[in-house]
C-alpha cells in the first residue's frame, strides 16, 4: 500500500516534488517433514514448524529513495542433530536499511542510471550465482554500493561491491532456541562485479555476461577456505510464451585459489579450476491449462585433481527453482553433478498452478561428496549414480494476490552411492513433504 503527497514546489523550477511512501508486510507458516535422511551425522526424520515475518517500507522523495526491511524467521520443533541452519532461522533481522538515487532521461536517451549505497539484498540474472529466492525463510544481504543502468529496452547493466552478511546466531543452541542476535557484516571477506543483460538481442533473446570475485581471509574467530575465486559466465535465454518454444543455457568457469578444508593446520592453496553448465527447452501449450513441458541438463564440477582444486562454487547462489525444495530437505546442488531432468508444468485456473518434475543424479566424480549431501566415499567405489529425485507441487490464491496455499512433496530414490557410501545414512529412501500459508499485506 502507498499514498502520494505533492511537496512544495521548489524555488527555481517551479515543479512540484512527489511523496511517496509505501509500505508491503507479509507473513508465511509453514510446516515441513523429512524421513530417510540422506545427511550423515544427522537425525534420521525430523519435522520443523516455522514462521516469517517481512516488513519492507520504501519513501520516495522525487528521485531520492530511502528504502528498509525486516525479516523475522523462526523456528519450532526440530529434532536434536537437526539439518535446520541458518537459512532457516534469524529472528528479528533488519536485511535492508539503503539510500538511492536515480538519474532519468541519461545521455538523452531516456536511460536510467540509480546508484543504491547501504545494506541491501541482490538478485542478479538467473540467481543461480547471486540469488534471493522466496522459499528459504531468511534473506542474505550486503553491506555496499551498487549502480544499475536500464534502458527503455529493458537492457540492464549491474555493477556491485560490497561485503557479505554472516547470520547469527549460527550455533545450534542459538538456532534452536531462536536466539537474537544482529547478522554482522563479514569483515573478511568481499565480494563485487558486474552484469550486463541485452533484453532482446533477436527474436526475443536475451543475452546476458557477468563476471564475479569473491576473497576471503582467516579471522581469530572465523576459518575459512581463503578463496580467491573469480567467476566468468554467460547466459542465454528466451522466455516461455504461449504456443512457443523457450529455451536456456548458462555457464560459468570459475579460476582462482582456494583451500581444501577450513581446517588451521590447512595452509596450502590450491588452483581452482571449476564450472558448471545448465540447458533447458521447453513448449507452451497455447490455451487450456497452457501446460509446459520442458527437458534440461545441469553439470556442475568436482574435486577429483590432487594438484588442483575442482569442486564448483555456487557463491551466494538459489537452488529452489532448479533443483527442488531446499529447508530440510535440499539434496542436490551445483557441485559434483552430472543431471538430465524433465519437468511439466500447468496453470488450470488464475487461482491455481501445478508442477511435477523428476531428475536422473550422478556424480562427475566418484570421489568426491556429491552435490549437498556431504556424502563421500574418497575411494570411488560407491560408484557415481546418486540416485532419482521425483518432485511435485500446487499453489492456489485462496484470496488472489492477498492469500495462498502452497503444499509440495519430493522423493529421493537412492541409488548405490547414497546407500553404499562409507557416510550414508542406512536409512532406505528420502520421503519429504511441506504445507505452507502465506498472506500478503
Amino acid at each position: 500500500m502507498g499514498f502520494s503527497v505533492p511537496a512544495a514546489a521548489g524555488p527555481d523550477d517551479g515543479q512540484e516534488t512527489k511523496v511517496k511512501l509505501s509500505l508491503d508486510a507479509s507473513a508465511r507458516a509453514r510446516i515441513e517433514a523429512i524421513d530417510g535422511q540422506f545427511r550423515p551425522a544427522t537425525s534420521p526424520d525430523d519435522v520443523f514448524v516455522s514462521f516469517r515475518t517481512t516488513i519492507a517500507a520504501r519513501l520516495d522523495l522525487g528521485d531520492f529513495t530511502l528504502g528498509g526491511e525486516i525479516v523475522d524467521a523462526r523456528g519450532y520443533g526440530e529434532r536434536d542433530k537437526s539439518s535446520v541452519k541458518t537459512t532457516e532461522v534469524d529472528a528479528l533481522e533488519p536485511v535492508q536499511a539503503y539510500a538511492a538515487y536515480s538519474f532519468h532521461d541519461v545521455a538523452g536517451k531516456g536511460d536510467t542510471l540509480t546508484a543504491t549505497a547501504g545494506r541491501f539484498s541482490l538478485d542478479i540474472g538467473s540467481s543461480r550465482l547471486v540469488g534471493r529466492t522466496d522459499f528459504p525463510n531468511t534473506v542474505l544481504s550486503y553491506l555496499g554500493a551498487m549502480g544499475e543502468w536500464r534502458t527503455k529496452k529493458k537492457d540492464r547493466l549491474v555493477v556491485f561491491w560490497t561485503e557479505p552478511f554472516s547470520a547469527l546466531p549460527d550455533d545450534a543452541a542459538g538456532l534452536h532456541h531462536n536466539g537474537f542476535k544482529f547478522d554482522r557484516a563479514a569483515g573478511n571477506m568481499t565480494f563485487f562485479g558486474a552484469s550486463g543483460t541485452a533484453a532482446d538481442v533477436f527474436d526475443k533473446v536475451s543475452v546476458e555476461l557477468y563476471g564475479y570475485r569473491l576473497i576471503e581471509e582467516d579471522r581469530p574467530e572465523t576459518l575459512t577456505r581463503n578463496r580467491r575465486l573469480s567467476t566468468f559466465g554467460t547466459r542465454i535465454r528466451r522466455a516461455p510464451a504461449k504456443g512457443q518454444f523457450d529455451f536456456e543455457a548458462e555457464g560459468a568457469l570459475q579460476r582462482g585459489t582456494a583451500r581444501a578444508t577450513t581446517a588451521a593446520n590447512d595452509i596450502k592453496d590450491l588452483d581452482v579450476r571449476a564450472g558448471f553448465g545448465h540447458a533447458e527447452a521447453g513448449w507452451t501449450a497455447p490455451a487450456g491449462w497452457m501446460p509446459r513441458v520442458s527437458v534440461m541438463f545441469d553439470y556442475a564440477s568436482a574435486d577429483g585433481a590432487r594438484d588442483s582444486y575442482g569442486r564448483f562454487d555456487t557463491l551466494f547462489g538459489a537452488r529452489r527453482a532448479d533443483f527442488g525444495p531446499v529447508a530440510l530437505y535440499g539434496p542436490v546442488g551445483r557441485a559434483n553433478l552430472v543431471s538430465p531432468g524433465a519437468r511439466i508444468e500447468a496453470k488450470p485456473s488464475k487461482r491455481l498452478d501445478l508442477m511435477a518434475a523428476v531428475r536422473g543424479l550422478w556424480l562427475a566424480d566418484a570421489t568426491d561428496s556429491f552435490a549437498s549431501t556431504s556424502v563421500r566415499d574418497k575411494t570411488g567405489a560407491s560408484g557415481r549414480h546418486a540416485g532419482t529425485q521425483f518432485e511435485a507441487r500446487a499453489r492456489r490464491w485462496l484470496i488472489q494476490d492477498r492469500l495462498r496455499l502452497e503444499a509440495g512433496a519430493a522423493y529421493l530414490a537412492k541409488g548405490h552411492f547414497l546407500k553404499y557410501a562409507p557416510n550414508a545414512p542406512h536409512t532406505g529412501d528420502t520421503r519429504y513433504g511441506y504445507m505452507d500459508l502465506s498472506v500478503s499485506f
